[in-house]
């Protein structure tokens, strides 16, 4: 009955049948749902991912998330459950209005205060018969923030203005209706009012003011105190762009660089990022003893020739796209691998790397490339993995809502995976756990992805900007997709990339995590990131361009070391950021200084761990040491961070311990021969740290070798694995 007099209310609108104040004459002129309600529900948290935004909504009352589905918000509260949510007669009785403005128990608290602007609205909406906004009412086009960019004092503050601009050019300010948030609100902080406050350190943060799913950013910084003469970083070296980029950005911010890095630890870190491995003892003494004043570019260019750099840089990004051979086959992962190695080795540009994986088709006993269509079978299980591998923008969260921190829609989705609808296959299909048979990808003649609400078939359509398909009928539409992604136009596809590498050769990315650029996880440095882009791109997307432009700069040479003026930056560059080795590299690294190999499953003998082909081979090392779970699916996360077990490892391990006793290694070696303890001290630095050892140093390690000849092995024995347990070995500085 309830329901039946609510539908009579509504269709007499404003009639005030029962005697409340159903006139919405005192209603603001043309409130509609989707311009001012659905705004509204966002701002005080309604629709929000804790509240009755969640998949199983909240109490039995279920919003979009961020409201990204009105069509589905305006049935959830004007007709669920009989409409008893709503009660046009009376607004001030409807249940949405009571239990938001605590006039009813309610478990989300009072999010809308009886006596603020926020109640009225939604009280003259219900009164005025809950109107929709009309299909040709003017479209939010853009979104701007005042100001865009702004330098604090510290704990000064300022108030933004957010304006929403239309189709049909009109304006509204929307300060009271966005939505704000701090990329570090421990720098910077923002309150639901739009008011900026700046903490008690330097730094810097961007903050987001979201209407109605668009984005618009101010860029907030906060300089050290204290002044730093201009000559100063007019005469910093400036190598090449990368330099420029970095010194504008430290100056204002009023930080200072570190120092240069010694040669040994530029050598050191050169041949960990370039090769993955260790420099012997000649090589360190032949590039140390070298006083030519451009050694290290000449390092970096002989470098990016040795075979050992295609094994090095594959292994990275067979972290992204291997599979687990236990689900698609052993030999098409083997397959895999091989053609990713081959890449690196013959330096495939990048854009034609990722267009045959994106495109590929063919048996995945021959085309390495296909297996990962043997792995991801739906359109819907492929569409995200390649946006966040190649484009940077993680599509995860519009499979279900819209994106909670982008512009990216459900209906976006879905055309995005479209691309991949005619992805047919031909074989046994997989099997898991034994999975060994030989499957064909090709193009098939059909194949179409449906709107999950709406069950309409969507037409292939990319996230931004235009992809027209081919003329042919026959033709793949993912050759549509390649183009698009390989576009110069297409400013994503460079961007993560660059930044991938960035990230991988400096310790942070400039965008953090590196495969997750949007606007409200904005670059530390806007400009370098598009320098590098554009460099990479205008190059051929030559990775190891990119690679020598980055290690050529000063700021790749500089110290770890921090000043008093950049103590505190983790962001910006103005030192290097020293990272743990890689569990590959650090075993090949001990294998090399101990030399003895180890011996892995279903690999040559000697093999380094760098060329291993799965992460399904057993090492209690690789393991502890943070590889990729091999249960997981790519693209998977390489765990970096440091543990106690790690060092109970080093200190202990059988493995470890075997390679310092061996009678075939090293230690053997060195200590049967004739070499004076001195020179066994500088050798075993040398292979260790890529140094000689200071005075101190070689006293105390000169000291653990006996005046008799007797126990030289267990004196060489207990300071190498001294030095293997020091952080100066475990870290790339």
């Amino acid at each position: 009955m309830r329901a039946v007099i609510f539908s009579f209310v509504v269709a007499v609108g404003a009639s005030g049948l029962f005697g409340g104040s159903a006139s919405g004459a005192d209603a603001p002129a043309g409130v509609t749902f989707e311009r001012d309600i659905e705004p509204i529900l966002t701002r005080a948290g309604c629709n929000a991912g804790a509240c009755h935004g969640k998949a199983s909504g909240q109490n039995g009352f279920k919003l979009s998330l961020l409201g990204f589905d009105p069509e589905f918000d305006h049935i959830a509260i004007a007709r669920e459950a009989g409409g008893r949510r709503v009660f046009p007669a009376l607004p001030e009785q409807s249940l949405v209005l009571l239990k938001a403005s605590g006039g009813l128990p309610h478990g989300g608290g009072q999010p809308i205060d009886p006596s603020g602007p926020f109640y009225e609205t939604l009280r003259s909406w219900i009164a005025a018969g809950l109107p929709r906004t009309a299909a040709d009412a003017p479209k939010l086009q853009r979104v701007a923030v005042e100001p865009a960019e702004r330098r604090l004092d510290r704990e000064e503050s300022f108030n933004l203005h957010v304006t929403a601009f239309f189709s049909d050019g009109s304006s509204e300010d929307v300060t009271h209706l966005a939505a704000y948030g701090s990329s570090e609100s421990t720098m910077v902080a923002v309150d639901p009012e739009g008011r900026v406050k700046a903490g008690k350190f330097a730094g810097e943060a961007t903050i987001s003011a979201r209407y109605e799913g668009m984005f618009a950013n101010c860029d907030v910084s906060i300089p050290l105190p204290g002044e730093v003469p201009a000559e100063v970083y007019a005469a910093l070296p400036r190598s090449n762009f990368i330099d420029d980029h970095v010194w504008t950005k430290l100056k204002k911010l009023g930080l200072t660089p570190s120092a240069p890095a010694g040669d040994p630890t530029f050598l050191r870190r050169a041949y960990l990022d370039v090769i993955g491995r260790l420099p012997t003892p000649e090589e360190a003494r032949e590039f140390l003893a070298d006083s030519t004043p451009d050694k290290r570019a000449r390092l970096v260019d002989r470098l990016l020739d040795r075979p050992e750099y295609a094994d090095h840089w594959a292994n990275k990004w067979m972290d992204l796209l291997r599979p687990n051979p236990y689900r698609v086959g052993i030999k098409a992962v083997f397959n895999l691998d091989g053609w990713i190695r081959d890449a690196f080795r013959r330096n495939l540009p990048y854009d034609q790397f990722v267009r045959e994986i994106v495109t590929a088709r063919g048996s995945t006993f021959e085309e390495g490339p296909a297996t990962i269509f043997r792995d991801h079978r739906e359109p819907i299980e492929v569409a995200p993995v390649v946006s966040q591998l190649f484009l940077g923008i993680r599509l995860d969260c519009a499979k279900c809502h819209h994106h909670p921190f982008e512009s990216w829609g459900q209906e976006q989705f879905y055309e995005f995976a479209a691309f991949f609808a005619r992805v047919g296959r031909k074989g046994t299909g997989l099997s898991p756990p034994i999975s060994g048979s030989e499957e064909m990808v090709f193009t098939a003649k059909s194949g179409s992805v449906e709107h999950p609400l709406t069950g309409k078939a969507l037409p292939p359509k990319p996230l931004f900007g235009s992809a027209p398909l081919d003329d042919d009928p026959e033709a793949d539409p993912r050759e549509a997709l390649a183009r698009w992604m390989t576009a110069p136009d297409n400013r994503y596809f460079a961007q993560v990339m660059a930044n991938r590498v960035w990230a991988d050769m400096m310790g942070v990315g400039v965008v953090d995590p590196v495969d997750d650029i949007r606007a409200t996880n904005p670059p530390s440095n806007g400009p370098l990131l598009d320098a590098l882009a554009d460099d990479f791109r205008s190059h051929g997307y030559d990775v190891k361009h990119l690679i020598r432009t980055i290690m050529t700069s000063s700021v790749y040479g500089l110290s770890s070391e921090p000043n008093d003026r950049n103590v505190a930056d983790t962001r910006n560059f103005s030192r290097y950021y020293r990272q743990r080795l890689r569990a590959e590299i650090l075993l090949d690294a001990i294998s090399d200084v101990t030399d003895v190999a180890d011996d892995f499953q279903a690999s040559p003998p000697r093999s380094l761990a760098t060329t291993t082909w799965t992460t399904r081979i057993p090492s209690l090392f690789l393991d502890t040491f943070g590889r990729p779970d091999p249960n997981q699916d790519p693209p998977c996360e390489r765990t970096s961070d440091t543990a106690v077990v790690q060092a109970l490892h080093l200190m202990n391990s059988p493995g470890v311990h075997q390679k310092l006793s061996s009678d075939e290694g090293r230690v053997a070696a060195l200590a049967k021969g004739d070499q004076t303890p001195r020179a066994i001290v500088d050798e075993l630095y040398l292979l260790a740290y890529s140094r000689p050892p200071t005075e101190d140093e070689r006293s105390v390690a000169e000291a653990l070798f006996p005046e008799a000849a007797g126990d030289r092995r267990g004196a060489v024995e207990d300071l190498l694995w001294a030095l293997l347990n020091s952080p100066e070995f475990v870290f790339k500085d």
